[in-house]
């Protein structure tokens, strides 16, 4: 499994809750993708001294929103 991000700090780090990439192949490779996302506005931020008014701290709490509901995606299609 990939690990996802979580956006509490600048720097990402592994999210205990994954999609199983052998059951939920799309939904990992969203998740999988959140984390590139992520990844690449710690970069941004690091490039920019973590100057960008809020901006890409906000995008980083929308991302860890979206990890979460990928997350219950797959525990929802788990259920049938």
């Amino acid at each position: 499994m990939e690990p996802c991000a979580s956006l509490s700090s600048p720097a990402a780090s592994p999210s205990p809750k994954n999609v199983n990439p052998h059951r939920h192949p799309n939904l990992a490779a969203a998740q999988r993708l959140v984390d590139q996302a992520l990844g690449r506005i710690d970069a941004a931020q690091q490039a920019n001294e973590y100057d960008m008014g809020g901006h890409a701290a906000k995008a980083k709490d929308l991302l860890a929103h979206a990890n979460e509901e990928l997350k219950a995606a797959a525990e929802e299609a788990n259920r049938r």
